[in-house]
């Protein structure tokens, strides 16, 4: 159990293809049972019903609080860093995030989902945990993963998080994020896995496997014949030139700023796209974001956490009656190290 008065902080970053913590990384999808299912490696069991955690696919949603999945997710994510620090019972302050420009609308309402219940009670993978929550911030996602490192941000920046379902991007010009020049747009990864399959089909009539896919997309190849790699090549190049089609319609230019490439879709990018090498950063860590959560919440205190939401507000342009620059300077100094630093993430990790 968690004696200390202070909560424990998890990030979570929950995307549409995976939810990420600062230590794992798992599959967005969610299946009830009303009865116990025959396989449950990941089941988890809350107000007397069966989840199967990571099985299927969720559809792509601008609203995530439309259904009671993500919470489920969330109790999921819980166990699994609980499980790292061997604790069933804790208080837990979440730090979680939403797309950059939905960020201002959705926050409150995102937050309240998230503490819909002040005590959880819940089983995963065989584990009984009870858990109270002590409260949640949302903070932007992508701004997330850099937040701790703006001293790097000279000059003109642009910052472009690609995850499943978004692609999120964001001016950070002499390390500060411009509050008018913050983009969301529907053109995830999931949009190249669809036309990837649509190609294949096409082409040779035949329907690739997901798992097949995803593994070409990350490293560029595959146990499988010459003229399927080339097809996913072919349409993966296609996909990271509409990515920076859309980034110049945001007046990116690479002689005037450097570009810095966040999330899972990072990858892409590097294997399928034609860039300067000089000028584009990739961050290839997808568990970033998450990991840029838990940076905001370091050593928590109520008053550090309210000033650092005053402050992303701030930030993004978003009216506060209070400002306080001290949160900024500290999310600014390298990231300590954290006491658990598990070589892998749980899990395979799908783009």
């Amino acid at each position: 159990m968690n004696l200390n008065n202070n909560p424990i902080i998890i990030g979570i970053d929950h995307g549409y293809g995976n939810i990420k913590t600062a230590h794992t990384c798992f599959r967005t999808g969610v299946t009830v049972h009303d009865r116990e299912p025959t396989f449950k490696n990941d089941l988890l069991i809350f107000n007397g019903k069966y989840y199967t955690i990571g099985e299927g696919h969720k559809e792509f949603a601008a609203d995530k609080m439309t259904d009671g999945d993500y919470y489920i997710l969330t109790l999921a994510a819980i166990g699994r860093e609980l499980n790292i620090r061997k604790i069933t019972s804790a208080r837990i302050h979440l730090a979680a995030g939403l797309p950059l420009t939905w960020v201002s609308e959705q926050k409150d309402a995102f937050r309240a989902y998230l503490l819909q219940k002040e005590i959880a009670d819940f089983t995963f993978r065989d584990v009984d945990y009870h858990v109270e929550f002590a409260g949640a911030d949302i903070f932007p996602q992508g701004f997330a993963a850099v937040a701790a490192n703006l001293r790097d941000f000279t000059g003109t920046n642009m910052l472009c998080d690609i995850g499943n379902g978004t692609m999120n991007v964001m001016y950070i010009n002499e390390r500060r994020p411009v509050p008018d020049k913050c983009y969301t747009e529907k053109f995830g990864t999931h949009q190249c896995m669809l036309a990837v399959r649509e190609s294949v089909l096409r082409q040779f009539g035949k329907v690739l496997d997901d798992a097949t896919i995803e593994r070409v997309l990350r490293h560029g190849k595959a146990d499988i014949a010459d003229r399927y790699l080339t097809a996913i090549r072919e349409t993966a190049a296609e996909y990271v030139s509409g990515i920076f089609r859309r980034l110049r319609e945001h007046e990116y230019d690479p002689e005037l700023m450097k570009l810095h490439v966040v999330g899972g879709g990072s990858c892409l990018v590097k294997n399928f796209g034609d860039y300067e090498k000089s000028r584009v950063i990739f961050n290839d860590d997808i568990c970033a974001t998450a990991k840029g959560k838990d940076t905001f919440g370091k050593h928590y205190d109520a008053d550090r956490f309210r000033q650092a939401d005053r402050e992303v507000s701030e930030l993004l342009g978003e009216p506060h009656p209070q400002k306080d620059r001290s949160v900024v300077r500290k999310l600014q100094r390298p990231q300590e190290q954290s006491v658990i630093q598990p070589r892998k993430h749980e899990n395979e990790i799908e783009l």
